[in-house]
């Protein structure tokens, strides 16, 4: 009796060792086995060469201008000058300019044909005045589709001097201007400016307004 339970005992312990052995081995083998490593896409984008502008970062800016001025009274005449800048910052500058033109005549002395109301010396027109500028509309002028110019569009107020007619005007001159960066030193403007001043060169004292407008080259030093 003691043999026959000994021997189905024994029989019992091989058969659940046959049948747990494949299990743990697939449970070794699950727990052991090496997580998948994922997969890295590398994208493939075209790489573009950038010309980083190389603009000088000199303050002062000095140039010449031509353009046309109306006197009032006195027809439009040719105008000549120059300026001189000094920026502050990259939005506040301060400026100096000079300026001649020579009057014309006015209707009365073309309709009389002989009367002269001013000598040669008198119908020069000249000035000089000090302005504040604000670059009020920084950015980019293109040209196509590959040029593209630094920019500004800039306010102004200044007060000066006029000389005309023989006599020294205190003159208010607001006006606006857009500027161009050609090359990292060298820019193009074009200024609208109203010189205004009180003159009584006609017999009644009144405020005059003598509008300019000029195409300049400066340069940065």
């Amino acid at each position: 009796m003691d043999r026959r339970l000994h021997a189905l005992l024994l029989n019992a312990a091989i058969f659940a060792g046959a049948c747990w052995a494949p299990t743990a081995a697939r449970a070794e083998d699950a727990v052991g086995a090496p997580a998948e490593t994922p997969q890295v896409v590398e994208p493939r984008v075209a790489r573009r060469d950038v010309s980083v502008p190389a603009i000088d970062t000199e303050n002062f800016e000095a140039g010449l201008f031509i353009g046309t001025v109306s006197i009032e009274d006195f027809g439009s005449s040719f105008l000549y000058g120059g300026r001189f800048a000094y920026h502050f910052t990259e939005d506040v500058f301060a400026e100096a300019s000079i300026g001649s033109a020579k009057a014309g005549t006015t209707s009365y002395e073309d309709l009389s044909g002989s009367a002269q109301l001013l000598t040669n010396s008198q119908r020069q027109y000249s000035y000089y005045d000090l302005a504040l500028g604000w670059n009020a509309l920084p950015g980019e002028v293109y040209f196509g589709g590959k040029r593209a110019m630094p920019s500004a569009v800039y306010l102004t107020l200044a007060v000066g001097s006029t000389r005309f007619g023989g006599d020294d005007h205190f003159t208010v001159t607001p006006g606006a201007g857009l500027r161009l960066l050609v090359t990292d030193w060298l820019a193009a403007h074009l200024d609208a400016r109203d010189q205004m001043f009180n003159s009584d060169l006609l017999g009644k004292d009144k405020l005059t307004q003598n509008l300019q407008l000029s195409l300049g080259l400066t340069a940065f030093f």
